[in-house]
């Protein structure tokens, strides 16, 4: 999925981002389904019938690891059935939850900025 994420307007890209996973998808996903595709994706294994414990599990890796982009977490390894584990190494700073939300929005459209460049 090529973006062009070069604005610095966080909701122009986080715009462009739905839209382009809706063109690749057929419905435009909200924070809750991208987390939930990027947890997928860290997993590595594909997509299958996920239970309703592992799809949490799955937005937890998520979010996680985008916010691991920014030190706040870090990768600590597999689990004997390889799912990806993560420690917390700072705190995520006080914010209100516009902040929260723009905060976790810039984080996802930095790892689908990531992503492209690997």
């Amino acid at each position: 999925m090529k973006l062009d994420l070069e604005s610095d307007n966080l909701e122009h890209n986080w715009a462009q981002l739905r839209a382009a996973l809706m063109k690749q998808f057929g419905k435009k996903p909200d924070m809750n389904a991208i987390l939930f595709l990027i947890g997928i994706q860290e997993l590595g294994r594909g997509i299958r019938e996920f239970t309703k414990e592992e799809k949490q599990d799955l937005m937890h890796i998520a979010t996680c690891k985008v916010f691991s982009l920014s030190g706040f977490y870090e990768f600590s390894g597999l689990d004997e059935e390889g799912w990806p584990h993560y420690k917390a190494v700072k705190s995520i700073p006080f914010a209100n939850l516009r902040e929260q939300e723009n905060m976790l929005k810039w984080h996802v459209i930095e790892y689908f900025r990531q992503s492209e460049e690997a």
